[in-house]
């Protein structure tokens, strides 16, 4: 009677599958970074009361296509166009590489599209000769550098129905009181929910238009957030820094 053939292990080289597991680990990153979401976090107040100062948030590359954009930041190279294009809609939250540098990423809110006049008259936004109505709702309260303001917050209705929240410190100045801009083809009009504390569309030297292929991708949902209170070397602070509430939160 023969016994069964028996299956013996091989000798492996550890050492190099553990270089080919990262390389794999690294190239499935960084597919998953260039293709699908990539996250970002918010270091500024522009996009305050949407988004937070120590919010963590993913972006999805897939909405709008493929472009230079979409690649890692260490890769400089620029091309025109996109790959599998769809157009983003009025009021998405996306992230940007600045036009004059193409390489800096900023978070705002498109409020113009192509062919669109954009005008703020008085801190009210104006879409094609048409005010954009705000509604007032309760102060926002600011808390920075260890202070806090209340601020007045807004709901604002754009063309189609899309409503979000902004911020108003007050009515006058240039941001408040802008030229007539008309969007170019391919291009957008993009601004920071927090109107008078945003460098956005309205600076043309600063921003300006955003071109289509500048367009990194939608913000989608929060993933983390902290207030900014904790230690890197206290890990128990860690927990009471987070802000529970916006965990898992969609971006609207």
């Amino acid at each position: 009677m023969s016994l069964p053939p028996t299956t013996k292990a091989q000798p492996t080289n550890g050492i190099l599958d553990v270089v080919k597991t990262l390389v794999y680990a690294a190239l499935i990153a960084m597919g998953i970074r260039t293709l699908v979401f990539e996250p970002f976090n918010i270091p500024s107040a522009s996009m305050v009361p949407t988004l937070l100062i120590g919010d963590y948030l993913f972006v999805s590359k897939f909405s709008y296509g493929y472009s230079f954009a979409s690649l890692p930041t260490y890769v400089t190279t620029q091309f025109p166009g996109r790959a599998l294009a769809r157009e983003p809609k009025r009021g998405d939250v996306v992230v940007f590489k600045l036009p004059k540098d193409g390489k800096t990423d900023y978070i705002k809110r498109l409020v113009g599209l192509p062919g669109d006049r954009i005008q703020v008259v008085r801190g009210i936004l104006h879409i094609n000769g048409e005010a954009a109505p705000i509604e007032r709702i309760e102060d926002f309260v600011e808390t920075e550098g260890g202070f806090s303001r209340r601020v007045a917050q807004f709901v604002e209705t754009l063309p189609g129905g899309r409503q979000h929240r902004i911020l108003k410190l007050h009515n006058d100045g240039y941001y408040n009181n802008t030229p007539e801009f008309t969007v170019p083809a391919g291009h957008y009009f993009a601004m920071g929910d927090h109107r008078d504390n945003s460098q956005d569309s309205r600076d043309p030297n600063a921003v300006g238009f955003v071109p289509f292929e500048n367009l990194v991708g939608r913000a989608e949902i929060l993933f983390f957030s902290t207030d900014g209170t904790s230690n890197l070397v206290l890990p128990w602070t860690w927990l009471s820094a987070a802000r529970y509430s916006r965990l898992l939160n969609p971006i609207r």
